[in-house]
């Protein structure tokens, strides 16, 4: 398990549209350890995706609440009932913002042994799983703010 450095705003592997994985073997299983190592060498830390530490695969993990996994080539059901609450990105250290998203979510994807889960997340751990996955697909926290936000984000992120 080795602590890899996080991808900062602004680098193209943070754009990078994630490959789904098909090898569920011993390479992914380090994936799954490394990204767990480093999420958690940090305080405050609820997720992270393989794409933040440049590896373009459909992985990801969280740990928030007394909850904590990984899912692998993750799709996600999102709720009708929407809240916005502040959100950071690792990414991105030390900006928060408010953004929307949905209230709940039900995960499915495979585990590192490639077996099926489903993860169902209300209120914060809902948000990471969503954030994370948009992360598999190249999408970042500014990019769902509206015009003006975003512009504040940017200018913030770039400093």
């Amino acid at each position: 398990m080795t602590v890899q450095p996080i991808r900062l705003f602004g680098d193209p592997s943070l754009r990078t549209v994630a490959e789904p994985v098909t090898a569920f073997d011993r390479e992914l299983r380090g994936l799954v350890k490394s990204l767990m190592a480093t999420m958690r060498a940090g305080a405050g830390r609820a997720g992270l995706s393989a794409p933040q530490i440049g590896v373009p695969l459909r992985v990801l993990v969280y740990e928030f609440d007394g909850s904590s996994g990984h899912l692998v080539n993750p799709r996600l059901e999102l709720s009708e009932r929407r809240i916005v609450a502040d959100e950071a990105c690792l990414s991105a250290p030390g900006l928060w913002w408010p953004l929307e998203r949905s209230y709940m979510v039900t995960a499915r994807g495979r585990d590192m042994f490639g077996k099926p889960v489903t993860v169902r997340a209300l209120g914060v751990l809902a948000r990471v799983l969503q954030h994370e996955a948009d992360h598999l697909d190249g999408v970042l926290l500014a990019d769902r703010l509206p015009a003006e936000e975003r512009a504040r984000f940017l200018q913030a992120a770039s400093s």
